[in-house]
């Protein structure tokens, strides 16, 4: 894959897919206003091509069951059998090179080709060995009672020790993921040297985050080139980054000047500084290194120690650091002033930095550890994910790398080790299942604690899905939390269908491949509605379609995050719910009534698989046989409804997808999904063909009472809807259209049956499901 450079050109706002996400492949929402056009290198704006051969070619594929094991954590046999397994898996996969032939050229997933290799595309596996041209070697740093206050005598002790440095040019020569990954980073390094320092610009309720990211972004960069090099201009260039924003012209001439209210910003920035600190410590002169280390306590750890005295009480500052936050706020937050007390100890003579680490470690085990439900599921949304497990794995892999120890970060909350599945699953074939709030610019902000975790709890699987990823390659994180001994597929064994039941989230995901980008994707949910750092919608029942290389049913994403109220309170009654891409009529699901959900909505859920696996082929065929479903009980999210069943299946070897509404209300109900497919309604009213550029899809009312007929609309508020603040109204969403179905009150089995239209296949391919009461699905009641 070609090297991804910074690229002024970009469509994207943050140079981030994920900031324009909002709607899968509905249109995104307009960018924020900025003073300057910040962009994220490292996104490819055309389709980026590998260059190395692609050994074996198109086989026939295989499936497995998914009741097996798909991952190995490490070899077996002898180490002499495991050397050689290690340096054959190294073989290989230079002669391959980057799995990946491509990237799609909106969202930049992985494109891989049709093919397999039995040498490559293998059982996912941690290969263990003592040379160093293949793998890390261990850290001499092993104390035996390790201490936050206690760290390694030598630089850097963030993340990157010194003998990581020294085995990382070995490394990068003989695996050509960290090859490409380096090439990457200087190029992002040489275009940031150029660059004017970042503006300060205060965006609102956002306050200044995306400066602190963006200067976060660049010091990372730079430190490697330095760390690389020893060519100090990669240091002058920093510390002249780091006065400027620590100068009087950027923000107050006071201690607010990183905007402690808004404290993530401060907390980025106290990060950004300590990485500085620490990479670039044999470099700094002793006064640079006073002033970095006076702005880090005057700006961050102070401010970190007054937002921890005023967490539940006083002016609230830290409201972050109240118990009952387990977001990604709390995440970000003690990561960023652990770093920053990291950094600093030993050389700080007030105190701060043993201050804070007294405060942090214990209140990221309270609050980060747990915003990972039972099943994996972040708490927030598949957004916030990134946000809240990059300041983990920042925090715990800084505490690991200066203390010897990650203080239980890693292993308080087990289900930590299930989040990469959890990730990993709410990608589609093009795009992540993007419910609720999408948030702001990610910047510094990537998947790639998927390294880190899949190394630590030996998920080889979730380091091999990360490694194909666009944003691995622009973040120096990767070149030293992954492990260069992983070998094989991440698809070899992972079963089509993952169900998450924790009554938080309640979500499934289907698939008929996930190595194919034309493939069969359905992704739905149920859960709570309070409890997601009001970053959630009104959505029980709100689902995903891709198919053919589209999503024909997506997400809206966020509304304005400095709209009225928006993060005031889930509450019925809050203002939140009152913008159109937050209320129950902006999600794909029911409406009773044109109400918002019930917020004390509690629904339950079943579902089936029939349990395929792909195999190491990236050619899928899917089994005739094979099928899943997911049904959940909606009543309670809904007011005048005496019963309300929702249920998704797929049919027909996963070439279709059936969606049936079983239900009984009082008022008028809507069916709705949003899409950007352009929809001919047939005369008949019952069918609709969507079309997006050469590829259609069908959707058909099964067993049409009287009078029921599909609708095309605009994706806007209804003219009744409670009015928004005044001056304020909702952001557009061009390009997007609501296609609906209305029914009088009463009792209804609303079928919609979703056929795309597959290249090759022929009218009498498809199949007509029987009409089957939810309450009676099984895996063969469609059969």
């Amino acid at each position: 894959m070609a090297t991804r450079y910074h690229n002024a050109n970009t469509p994207y706002g943050s140079g981030d897919p994920y900031y324009n996400e909002s709607s899968g492949y509905i249109t995104p929402m307009p960018l924020k206003k900025k003073t300057s056009n910040w962009i994220k290198f490292g996104v490819p704006v055309l389709i980026a091509v590998i260059v190395a051969a692609v050994v074996g070619g198109v086989v026939g594929s295989r499936h497995h069951s998914s009741s097996s094991s798909n991952v190995s954590g490490g070899s077996s046999g002898s180490s002499g059998d495991q050397a050689a397994a290690a340096s054959s898996a190294a073989s290989v996969q230079n002669a391959l090179g980057l799995y990946p032939t491509s990237t799609n050229s909106l969202y930049l997933i992985p494109i891989y080709p049709s093919t397999t290799n039995t040498a490559a595309f293998t059982t996912p596996t941690i290969h263990t060995t003592s040379d160093t041209s293949l793998g890390w070697p261990q850290d001499p740093f092993q104390p035996s009672n390790p201490s936050p206050t206690n760290v390694r005598p030598d630089r850097p002790r963030l993340i990157a020790p010194a003998y990581k440095w020294q085995a990382l040019p070995q490394l990068i020569a003989s695996n050509p993921y960290l090859r490409d990954w380096n090439d990457t980073i200087f190029g992002n390094a040489t275009q940031y040297y150029n660059l004017p320092p970042v503006q300060y610009f205060m965006d609102g309720s956002s306050g200044i985050l995306d400066n602190c990211r963006y200067v976060k972004e660049r010091v990372k960069a730079w430190g490697y080139a330095y760390r690389m090099t020893n060519d100090t201009r990669w240091v002058d260039r920093t510390v002249q980054e780091l006065t400027w924003v620590a100068g009087s012209n950027f923000g107050p001439d006071n201690s607010t000047k990183w905007n402690p209210s808004h404290f993530l910003d401060t907390a980025e920035m106290t990060a950004a500084f300590a990485i500085a600190y620490d990479w670039m410590y044999d470099a700094l002169t002793s006064d640079q290194k006073t002033t970095l280390r006076q702005n880090m306590i005057d700006y961050g750890l102070s401010q970190g120690a007054h937002a921890y005295a005023n967490s539940v009480s006083g002016d609230f500052s830290g409201w972050w650091a109240a118990p009952t936050t387990q977001g990604n706020w709390n995440c970000v937050c003690n990561s960023g002033m652990t770093l920053g007390a990291l950094a600093i100890l030993g050389d700080d003579t007030t105190g701060s930095a043993e201050q804070i680490l007294g405060l942090s470690i214990p209140n990221a085990l309270a609050g980060c550890v747990n915003a990972v439900s039972s099943d994996g599921t972040w708490s927030e949304t598949a957004n916030y994910w990134y946000f809240g497990t990059t300041g983990h794995a920042e925090m715990s892999s800084a505490l690991m790398t200066a203390t010897g120890s990650d203080m239980q970060l890693l292993t308080s909350n087990k289900n930590f080790a299930l989040t990469g599945n959890y990730h990993m699953s709410v990608f589609g074939p093009g795009s992540l299942f993007s419910y609720g709030d999408h948030g702001p610019n990610k910047y510094s902000t990537t998947a790639n604690a998927m390294f880190l975790y899949g190394d630590y709890y030996k998920k080889p699987q979730y380091i091999l899905f990360q490694r194909d990823q666009f944003d691995a390659s622009s973040d120096p994180w990767s070149m030293f939390w992954y492990n260069p001994l992983v070998a094989g597929a991440f698809w070899d064994g992972m079963p089509l269908d993952n169900f998450f039941d924790n009554s938080t989230d309640q979500w499934a995901a289907m698939r008929s491949s996930w190595t194919d980008e034309s493939a069969m994707y359905v992704a739905i949910k149920a859960g709570e509605l309070q409890g997601h750092q009001t970053h959630n919608d009104l959505d029980c029942g709100d689902f995903v379609l891709d198919a053919m290389g589209h999503r024909w049913a997506g997400e809206l994403g966020s509304a304005d995050y400095n709209s009225p109220g928006y993060f005031n309170s889930d509450a019925q009654d809050a203002e939140r719910w009152l913008y159109y891409r937050k209320r129950t009529e902006g999600q794909n699901t029911i409406l009773v009534n044109q109400a918002n959900q019930n917020v004390n909505a509690m629904p339950t859920v079943q579902h089936g698989s029939t349990g395929e696996a792909q195999g190491s082929s990236t050619v899928y065929d899917v089994p005739s046989g094979s099928t899943a479903y997911w049904t959940a009980d909606l009543t309670s999210a809904y007011n005048d409804t005496t019963s309300f069943k929702r249920g998704i299946r797929m049919i027909n070897g996963r070439k279709q997808v059936l969606l049936q509404d079983d239900i009984t209300a009082s008022q008028p109900i809507m069916w709705r999904m949003h899409t950007n497919a352009t929809v001919n309604v047939d005369p008949s009213g019952t069918s609709a063909t969507l079309t997006i550029g050469n590829d259609t899809l069908v959707m058909q009312v099964l067993n049409p009472t009287s009078g029921v007929t599909i609708s095309v609309g605009s994706a806007t508020r209804f003219p009744n809807d409670p009015p928004l603040p005044d001056g304020v109204s909702d952001p557009l969403n061009p390009g997007v259209f609501v296609v609906s179905i209305s029914l009088d009150p009463g009792t209804y089995s609303l079928q919609v049956l979703f056929n795309p239209q597959w290249p090759g296949m022929q009218s009498s391919d498809f199949k007509q499901p029987p009409s089957v009461a939810i309450d009676s699905w099984t895996l063969t009641s469609h059969n």
